[in-house]
């Protein structure tokens, strides 16, 4: 038996919920690992002041953009690199995979640039105040002079799980998050360079997690990365822009409404800039932990879709909702109860745990909502109905949370501000429940039928 007909057989043999573990724990390790690291970036900052604490989120609205970019090449390649494998044709996947790693390695590239040439505008656009701005300059130099290999890394990432190789993608981004850790410790606690350590230490680890990645895909995936492979036809650009254009919405709005986030936030002061940024790495956190069993679902969504064993991409539709809702409760009632302590770890500021703890629980409430929409929007991603996926992508982070930032901050003030995010989780979850329904009763035919 080939190695080609062997991952057939395991995709579409396998029991669903325990393929979609095996693919999604890796995953949700790796995930684990990365926002562990953002969080020690929290952590080690806080213990400098406020401003510096509030600089991380400035510069988490950066990352976004850059995972936005990253997605967009890393899921709308994934897609196609699947659908290939299913039909046996690793030519062609090599192709698509060559293509978005060198196009997202170009753009990274060009984003670095503009970005340092403009990067003091740009700190203030994503919402820097004057005692912020030095600090995020300070952070944003290094993760923008990292972001080729932030995008490279997450397209290896990602095509990686999609060729359920989930276990390597775990092994580069763990490696970078726990060298991100130490590097942090290091360069601010001992060595005492400040925020500037820590975006040091950021630029380091990613460099050391793209090498990881790719000495782990050309070795063990079946698609092969190399320049005589990228295309020249139009279409395939397109088809990976077309599929991965949700991720690049959701990442790309998530980065606007945060940037946005940050200017309404302002009048507050630093603490309350600071205190939603604890807030935000808390819900990536619990995200991650509840939803990232939900990376291996799209895989096996997108292969055996395309082997028309529909069955199995409604069990695994189900699994990972049950799942997400199970584990995202538990861990969502844990943080609404000591919402203050959680605070408190980060930062020690009254003003910052004020702010803080109202925040946290509103975003709690928000959280439980997050399984009924996520999966729904990987399924359609999957299955390559990006118009649905699309108009799904714009829901939380632009369609709702946007205007309900204007509305509440207008209103009611910060509380407005704290609400918004929890008001479009619940919104979002609520409007995704009939897609979901829909599919599950549609009467897809599979292929032994």
């Amino acid at each position: 038996m080939t190695k080609a007909e062997k991952h057939y057989e395991k995709m579409t043999q396998t029991p669903v919920s325990r393929l979609i573990m095996s693919l999604g724990i890796p995953t949700t390790v790796s995930m684990l690992i990365t926002n562990i690291y953002n969080l020690a970036d929290t952590y080690f900052v806080g213990t400098l002041g406020e401003s510096q604490q509030a600089a991380t989120g400035i510069l988490f609205t950066l990352q976004a953009i850059i995972q936005a970019i990253a997605f967009m090449f890393g899921h709308g390649s994934g897609t196609y690199v699947s659908k290939f494998l299913a039909d046996k044709n690793t030519d062609e996947a090599s192709k698509y995979v060559s293509t978005a790693f060198f196009s997202g390695a170009f753009l990274g590239t060009l984003l670095t640039i503009f970005g340092f040439i403009f990067i003091e505008p740009f700190m203030n656009l994503l919402g820097s105040t004057p005692t912020i701005l030095p600090y995020a300059k300070d952070y944003g130099m290094w993760v923008l002079l990292s972001c080729p290999f932030m995008v490279c890394s997450l397209v290896l990432n990602n095509n990686l799980r999609y060729e359920g190789k989930a276990f390597y993608a775990m092994i580069g981004l763990t490696i970078g998050g726990f060298i991100n850790i130490l590097g942090d410790y290091i360069l601010i606690m001992q060595v005492g360079l400040g925020v500037y350590g820590a975006g040091l230490s950021t630029a380091i680890s990613q460099a050391i997690s793209f090498t990881i990645l790719l000495i782990l895909y050309m070795k063990y995936a079946q698609s092969t990365i190399s320049i005589k492979s990228v295309s020249r036809k139009i279409n395939i650009y397109f088809n990976i822009i077309r599929c991965g254009f949700p991720s690049l919405i959701r990442q790309g709005l998530t980065s606007i409404s945060n940037g946005l986030l940050n200017n309404l936030t302002k009048p507050f002061g630093d603490a309350a800039i600071a205190a939603m940024s604890v807030v935000n790495r808390f819900s990536s956190f619990v995200m991650c932990i509840g939803l990232g069993i939900g990376q291996g679902f799209q895989p096996v969504c997108a292969f055996n879709y395309e082997a028309k064993k529909y069955k199995r991409v409604k069990k695994g539709l189900l699994f990972t909702t049950i799942f997400g809702l199970c584990v995202v409760g538990i861990i969502s009632v844990l943080g609404f109860v000591f919402a203050d302590s959680i605070i408190y770890i980060f930062q020690k500021s009254e003003k910052v745990i004020e702010v803080g703890t109202v925040a946290l629980r509103f975003a709690c409430v928000g959280l439980l909502f997050l399984p009924l929409s996520v999966p729904v929007n990987m399924l359609y991603q999957s299955i390559q109905q990006a118009e649905m996926a699309s108009l799904l992508s714009t829901l939380r982070s632009g369609a709702i949370l946007i205007p309900a930032l204007f509305i509440g901050s207008h209103f009611f003030g910060l509380t407005g501000i704290q609400a918004a995010q929890p008001f479009a989780d619940v919104l979002t979850g609520i409007i995704c429940i009939p897609f979901m329904i829909y599919f599950i009763k549609n009467d897809h035919k599979d292929s032994l039928e």
